[in-house]
């Protein structure tokens, strides 16, 4: 299984706006901008995140997004699915009925218990969690970084 880029970037905005004070609004520009997302794609992000409860976009000179939800309420497992649909490991997962194996098949049982731990480890991991955990090893070394010195 691997996410789509729109999973991806639905991440990362979400990851932005949940290290912001709830409520706050901030604008597309700034959220494409701090996670090198496209402008036009972040759009079209929003409006699926919008539609499933995940943030709410603001129209006008000071619109932008803001979350729906506190971020603690937030799971990582409903940012996935909201722009990947529901989590399948494999086709058997989501018609069963076509596959005439899947009552007794051992492989599709380790298929649903795969599944179903990845979406529980997903489910259990907030926004939350991931905004006081989020801090990128080389985005620190350079908030770090000494500036030169010019030797003349």
């Amino acid at each position: 299984m691997k996410l789509t880029r729109a999973a991806e970037y639905a991440i990362r905005c979400v990851l932005y706006l949940a290290k912001h004070p709830f409520g706050q609004v901030v604008s597309r520009r700034e959220v494409a901008q701090a996670m090198d997302i496209p402008m036009a794609f972040l759009g079209k992000i929003a409006q699926g995140l919008a539609k499933e409860g995940v943030l709410v976009v603001r129209q006008g000179a000071h619109g932008g997004y803001e979350l729906a939800l506190p971020p603690r309420e937030i799971s990582l497992l409903m940012v996935v699915e909201a722009m990947d649909g529901e989590i399948l490991v494999n086709e058997c997962l989501s018609r069963p009925q076509e596959c005439g194996r899947s009552s007794y098949c051992a492989v599709h049982k380790v298929w649903e218990r795969a599944r179903g731990q990845f979406r529980e480890t997903l489910s259990a991991t907030s926004f939350e969690e991931l905004a006081n955990q989020d801090e990128c090893p080389e985005h620190a070394a350079h908030k770090r970084r000494i500036p030169a010195i010019r030797l003349t």
